[in-house]
């Protein structure tokens, strides 16, 4: 266990890196004068190469990445151009903020999906049928329509959430909930029908395996046997997709919010990317990589727990 574990993370720390330099290229070669964004249009070519000296900018990219690399290994990610914020406590400020969406949302599709999927499987007919359709609809709408509805009808219309902002549990856990209910459920709508699919068809494939019908052939009710057995070999795939679902969730979370006024690390996203505020986007697209790999970590730890067959390689 503990070599997979190593080995995945060092998988990992390959893979940021390769994300942190293409991102780091990419940022560089799309942001024109850096220096007179930040100094405005009024600054004088003295002053704007000064800046530029100030920065680093007038240096080869190659050393330039070196540097910051050097910094970030040590957990300085360097400050804000813009603000003189640290991009760490920019960034840390407001990852419990998008987590708590992200995780609300995973865990809400996830019990609903697998309500969903197994009703599906075990009834079929017309419950299959209407499952089906309604993962189709919530699959082919986008997230961003399905938070305006909601904010239209639960907001303005009937008044019971409000329309935008965002309280900290730490000041009111009711005002809390009051303020991510909108935003879980506008993420979870797709990733629900998505995982919902996969669990019907897993169920299905694994109902018609042996074993179910030797567990059935001595007295155990379906239900007993979904559960207890089933669930297990049909979970793996229903996880993998999950997880991928974990990830979109991070990037439907930009989208919204940006509608639900929700300062998390969205909001900071198109911000810092729209001002070409380099260090802060590079800190967030480190956290973004690093959730990303602890992600799929637990998944293929969750993997191996419900399928003793699987082996950790």
């Amino acid at each position: 266990m503990l070599p997979f574990i190593l080995r995945r993370l060092a998988s990992g720390v390959v893979l940021i890196v390769v994300i942190s330099f293409i991102a780091f290229l990419l940022l560089y070669m799309g942001g024109g004068d850096i220096a007179r964004r930040i100094l405005g249009e009024n600054a004088t070519a003295e002053t704007v190469a000064k800046k530029t000296e100030e920065l680093g900018l007038n240096r080869p990219l190659l050393v330039q990445y070196a540097d910051w690399v050097t910094s970030a290994v040590t957990g300085n990610l360097g400050r804000s151009w813009f603000t003189g914020e640290l991009v760490s406590v920019s960034v840390s400020g407001r990852l419990a903020v998008t987590l708590s969406l992200v995780i609300g949302a995973t865990i809400v599709s996830a019990v609903l999906a697998v309500v969903l999927g197994v009703l599906a499987a075990r009834r079929g007919g017309a419950v299959d049928g209407a499952v089906q359709f309604l993962s189709l609809v919530g699959f082919a709408i986008p997230g961003f329509l399905i938070a305006l509805f909601l904010v239209l009808v639960f907001a303005i219309n009937l008044g019971w959430f409000k329309a935008t902002g965002y309280v900290p549990i730490t000041s009111s856990l009711g005002g809390w909930v009051a303020s991510v209910i909108l935003p879980i459920v506008a993420l979870s709508i797709g990733a629900i029908a998505t995982v919902a699919a996969q669990v019907r068809g897993s169920v299905i494939d694994a109902m018609s395996r042996d074993y179910v019908r030797t567990l059935r052939s001595r007295g155990l009710g379906l239900g007993s046997v979904i559960y207890k057995h089933v669930l297990r070999n049909a979970g793996g795939p229903a996880l993998a997709v999950l997880a991928v679902q974990f990830v979109g969730l991070l990037g439907g979370a930009v989208v919204v919010e940006q509608i639900f006024a929700i300062p998390g690390m969205g909001q900071l996203s198109v911000r810092s990317t729209t001002l070409g505020d380099v260090p802060v986007v590079m800190g967030l697209v480190i956290a973004f990589a690093i959730i990303v790999v602890i992600v799929n970590l637990l998944i293929d730890l969750a993997q191996a727990a419900l399928n003793p067959k699987v082996r950790l390689s």
